[in-house]
């Protein structure tokens, strides 16, 4: 079956009215025939609401999830995902068996990538790094965790692509992000600055008192805690930069470690945001103590600056709740920032308890960016991935690979920044639907198997429940099944494929 792209954009076009779908069926609307091997019941509490929040909350909800919410409710669920320990992920650690370089040093991962002497192919590590990134995000339980984990990556984004960054950053990730991501903004701030990759992603290897570089000390300021108009001035950027100067990286032996250099070092007076950092006037023996608590000491005031509170208190909104989050919200999330010392656990209630569920009845929407789109389609069609090459291929054609944004803002999360490539998205829902995907399948309940002769409607009426919360009004049912019956060349056998497709590509999809 080939179906042109004009056909196929022709029956997405027709899920369009899907986008606003308040006046649809509860998803447990009783359909004709036998159902329940794709469509467990779900209790009539699941709103369709709690619905769309659980779309924000994971990579996609899975049945499974909505039948623990609308059992426990939107609150003690998110409890229970602030708790991710106690959450048993044994499926997903199945999973990454094989993955051992998740564990590795810098130095092995190095090697890795250099097997023989000319011989460099990054890929052999950022390949299986990306893969198990994905796997995590599809398979785990601990959804609101791995939904932080990508946050925080985001927030201190570091590009595989430069440098030694290609194998630093599954380091960074391990120690820096997944520890802190429920934690301490502080103490992630502290561990990001002394992270491999992040001094060698934003040059910092290259900072000496002789010769300063400014790359990363302004990206701290202006990305990591302040913001742009967060009151800091050139001079700070300038003073923050001299504290940064011996912040490197070892070489050689140990290589991929963090060092602090006391020979490269700016040992003068420093005032960063009118604090004051005397002269360091140390017998040898305290120099790196010395160096390193400077540094620190001006970060702390950065992770405790109302600026910063305010930036990330927005950023999370935005995340969460809509583009342009509300100013109420923000402010109420910045102050529990401040009053908590960075506790991001509780930020994170601020703006989910008082913020998005707070507003579920005029809850603005979010475009999905390219890998929310994809795990999402894996996830809520219980699909069986490997994540490999064809997934990360994909999610490179819609603008946005695992690790892979090249500058410091890290990618966006605006919807007009990701609209504009709509394409790739047909395509990917194309192949998937068809079982082009190498390594990804759909499952057999999803395909209806043993139901050879369901009629387009009914097809439709057994899927758009597992992608979409609900099944969808009748006339827009009648509409899509109309067009099947028109366009030439889908065999019976076939129909799901293009249903599946054409529901993933429809904008009540794409917008959660």
């Amino acid at each position: 079956m080939s179906l042109s792209r004009r056909e196929f954009l022709h029956l997405a076009s027709l899920m369009a009215a899907g986008t606003s779908l308040a006046a649809c069926t509860p998803i447990n609307r009783t359909i004709g025939g036998p159902v329940d091997v794709v469509l467990p019941a779900v209790p009539e509490r699941l709103s369709m609401t709690d619905f769309k929040i659980l779309s924000r909350l994971t990579f996609g909800p899975r049945m499974v999830e909505r039948q623990q919410t609308a059992s426990i409710g939107l609150y003690a669920w998110i409890e229970e995902q602030l708790a991710p320990h106690s959450i048993d992920d044994t499926p997903l650690e199945w999973r990454l068996h094989g993955f051992d370089l998740l564990d590795f040093d810098a130095a092995t991962l190095a090697s890795m990538g250099d097997l023989l002497f000319d011989d460099l192919d990054p890929a052999r590590v950022v390949l299986p790094f990306q893969q198990a990134t994905l796997l995590r995000q599809v398979y785990s339980r601990r959804q609101l965790y791995e939904s932080m984990v990508a946050f925080w990556s985001d927030h201190f984004n570091i590009s595989v692509s430069k440098g030694d960054c290609w194998f630093l950053k599954v380091v960074d990730d391990r120690e820096v992000i997944r520890p802190n991501a429920l934690g301490n903004f502080r103490e992630l701030l502290r561990a990001s600055a002394k992270s491999p990759a992040m001094l060698v992603y934003l040059d910092n290897q290259a900072n000496l008192a002789s010769a300063p570089n400014e790359n990363y000390a302004r990206e701290v300021m202006e990305l990591h805690t302040l913001g742009v108009s967060g009151g800091y001035t050139q001079t700070d950027v300038m003073e923050l930069a001299r504290c940064l100067t011996g912040w490197s990286v070892k070489d050689h032996f140990w290589r991929g470690e963090f060092t602090f250099n006391p020979d490269v070092h700016d040992w003068g007076e420093k005032r960063v945001l009118g604090l004051s950092l005397p002269k360091a006037d140390r017998p040898f023996n305290d120099r790196i103590q010395a160096g390193l608590a400077e540094t620190e000491d001006t970060l702390d005031l950065l992770a405790r600056h109302p600026a910063t509170a305010r930036r990330v208190a927005e950023k999370l909104a935005r995340r969460f709740i809509a583009d342009e989050p509300s100013e109420q919200v923000v402010a109420r999330a910045a102050q529990v920032f401040l009053e908590s010392d960075g506790d991001i656990k509780s930020v994170l209630r601020s703006v989910l308890f008082d913020g998005l569920i707070e507003m579920r009845t005029a809850l603005p929407k979010k475009y999905k960016p390219p890998i929310t789109f994809i795990t999402s389609a894996l996830r809520m069609l219980d699909a069986e991935t490997n994540a490999g090459p064809s997934v990360i291929e994909a999610a490179r054609r819609m603008g946005l690979a695992p690790f892979e944004w090249p500058t410091p803002d890290g990618p966006p999360d605006r919807a007009a920044d990701w609209q504009g490539n709509l394409l790739p998205r047909w395509q990917f829902a194309l192949a998937y639907a068809r079982d082009e995907l190498e390594g990804t399948r759909l499952n057999g309940a999803t395909r209806l198997e043993g139901y050879p002769d369901l009629s387009p409607e009914a097809t439709i009426d057994r899927i758009s429940p597992l992608l979409l919360g609900q099944t969808l009004p009748k006339r827009l049912t009648d509409e899509f099944g109309a067009a099947l019956r028109r366009t030439s060349g889908i065999e019976p056998a076939e129909l799901t494929a293009v249903v599946v497709a054409g529901l993933i590509g429809s904008p009540a999809f794409q917008w959660s």
